[in-house]
C-alpha cells in the first residue's frame, strides 16, 4: 500500500462543515461533521461529492470569490448530487 503523501499548507486554510443529512451518506458523514479540505486533501469526502466541490474549494483556498451580488463571501452551502441522500455542506475559508 502506498504511504499517504503530506502536502504543506497552501492559500487559506478551508473548513467543511455537513449540515444536512437527507437520508443515510454512503460515506458516513453526519450532521455536525466538521474537517479541514483543500485541493490536495480529500478529507474522506466522497469521491463524486468532492469532484463537485473542487472547483469552488479551489475558489476558496487561492483566494477567489464570487461577485456580491452572488453572496461574494467566505462562506458557500452547497448540496451533493444524491437527491435521495442529499448531503449539505457549508465551505468556510479561514482568514488568518
Amino acid at each position: 500500500m502506498a504511504e499517504e503523501r503530506q502536502y504543506p499548507q497552501v492559500g487559506f486554510k478551508i473548513i467543511a462543515t455537513i449540515k444536512g443529512v437527507k437520508s443515510t451518506c454512503s460515506a458516513g458523514h453526519r450532521i455536525g461533521d466538521e474537517f479541514e479540505i483543500s485541493a490536495h486533501n480529500t478529507a474522506g469526502l466522497c469521491g463524486i461529492f468532492y469532484h463537485d466541490l473542487f472547483p469552488y474549494i479551489v475558489m476558496l483556498q487561492f483566494g477567489g470569490a464570487f461577485p456580491p451580488e452572488w453572496g461574494g463571501g467566505d462562506t458557500l452551502t452547497l448540496e451533493c448530487m444524491d437527491r435521495y441522500n442529499a448531503v449539505t455542506i457549508d465551505l468556510r475559508r479561514i482568514r488568518d
